[in-house]
């Protein structure tokens, strides 16, 4: 399986592209194209693997991408429907100059700075969602005023999260699908017991090798990445029921409170019950 180089097609009469890709094209593994991307995720719910971020995602959720960071928004299960509208622009949309102008720092800020993506949240996340929704309709200069206004809204905001930042993908065409491979296999099977023997030999490297290969490529362990993807799975049922929470450590791949408890803990600065009470109505 090659990973994909995405080509965005973007209208001759145009200077972005906007639309809504819903299943089947919406499916779209670990890939990068050289387009800023900034998604309004409509319908489904999953995990979102974005250069070394690994997280959930649902409908509501917006992302901003800068260009050529791979990512993957992976459904939950194949045969959900997946939906998002995504708007796509290069840096020099507007031309190269147009971003020296005073008056567009803080676009400039967003567009050529360390940070390469970000989750929306709050306010900010509602009123640019209502600014994608209306952004699909529009065209000629309309349309690209509506984007600036998103793009200076976002530079100007504080409500979001940082999820990437200063990263570079270094790898060749046939590292990237090595890493797509590890990928799959982790997301089928992150809720057992994975050994790092097999998933090195899904990638036909030896231990050693596949753990600097990883380190290398996704700026972190395997078994980081395993516990974010663990954590992440135990984050959606402690919003989603009133399960016991020992019972979701053991449903998410741990058999140890106390392992549960502690990385937990790490990855999102807070306990598990701390983390329930925040989806809690008051």
């Amino acid at each position: 399986m090659q990973p994909l180089i995405q080509k965005i097609h973007i209208a001759q009469d145009s200077s972005f592209a906007c639309r809504t890709y819903r299943t089947p094209h919406f499916e779209t593994n670990w890939h990068q194209h050289e387009e800023y991307e900034l998604i309004l995720i409509t319908e489904g719910q999953g995990t979102a693997l974005i250069g070394d971020y690994v997280g959930n995602y649902n409908a509501g959720d917006i992302f901003f991408l800068a260009g050529n960071l791979p990512h993957w928004f992976r459904k939950a299960h194949h045969k959900m429907i997946g939906s998002a509208i995504v708007v796509h622009f290069t840096k020099q949309f507007l031309g190269e100059q147009f971003l020296l102008l005073p008056e567009l720092k803080n676009v400039s800020q967003l567009l050529t700075g360390t940070i390469n993506g970000l989750q929306l949240q709050k306010n900010l996340r509602n009123k640019i969602a209502r600014e994608i929704s209306a952004l699909e309709k529009q065209k000629g200069l309309n349309s690209i005023t509506r984007l600036l206004y998103c793009l200076h809204t976002i530079g100007i905001s504080n409500e979001f999260q940082i999820i990437t930042a200063n990263f570079s993908l270094n790898s060749s065409t046939k590292e990237n699908s090595v890493i797509e491979k590890v990928f799959e296999y982790s997301l089928k099977n992150y809720l057992k017991h994975i050994t790092l023997g097999e998933v090195a030999s899904i990638a036909k490297m030896s231990i050693p090798t596949f753990c600097r290969f990883f380190k290398k490529n996704i700026k972190k362990s395997y078994f980081d990445f395993l516990q974010e993807l663990r954590i992440g799975h135990a984050c959606k049922l402690l919003q989603s029921g009133n399960q016991n929470i020992l019972d979701i450590c053991y449903n998410s791949g741990y058999n140890s409170w106390a392992h549960f408890s502690k990385q937990f803990k790490k990855i999102k600065q807070v306990t598990p019950s701390q983390y329930r009470k925040q989806f809690k109505p008051d």
